[in-house]
């Protein structure tokens, strides 16, 4: 019998214990995304944004990568300013 029928996919991450790790991964994951969008929309490469950011390319490579989650606010802050636009963060 399956003890998970019927439930959300929040109860049942939460009773497996990982319900925040995903959280956090999914929301890394929207932003890249986002990011990605805003940059082929306005033709900004990764050359541009490391020229930007004043880091390297490889250094622009870990910040959107939906893996790293070890990515500070103010990072994503110069991130948003380097395409043009606002970091919003909000508690829900």
């Amino acid at each position: 019998m399956n003890r998970h029928k019927g439930g959300s996919l929040d109860s049942f991450l939460e009773e497996e214990g990982v319900l925040d790790e995903v959280s956090v991964k999914a929301g890394k994951r929207l932003l890249v995304l986002q990011l990605a969008d805003i940059m082929k929309r306005e033709r900004i490469n990764k050359s541009h944004l490391a020229r930007e950011l004043n880091t390297s390319r490889s250094q622009v490579d870990r910040l959107l990568d939906p893996k790293n989650t070890a990515i500070t606010l103010e990072s994503m802050e110069q991130l948003a300013h380097a395409v043009g636009r606002e970091l919003r963060v909000e508690f829900v």
